[in-house]
């Protein structure tokens, strides 16, 4: 399984976490906390790599 570098960080103007997967466009979370941001992240990762194989999309 490939692993991915994640992007953490706080921002002010959304009053919570963002986190990113900068080799999977667009592959983005939110959420209050860093904990709960990461979760959502694994969940937005999961189904762009389906959405991926399903299309043929190349992800890096």
């Amino acid at each position: 399984m490939h692993k991915y570098n994640i992007n953490i960080f706080y921002s002010e103007d959304d009053g919570g976490y963002i986190a990113d997967i900068p080799d999977l466009r667009f592959c983005s979370a939110f959420g209050e906390t860093p904990e709960v941001t990461l979760s959502e992240l694994a969940i937005a990762k999961k189904l762009w790599l389906e959405e991926a194989r399903e299309s043929g999309t190349k992800h890096h």
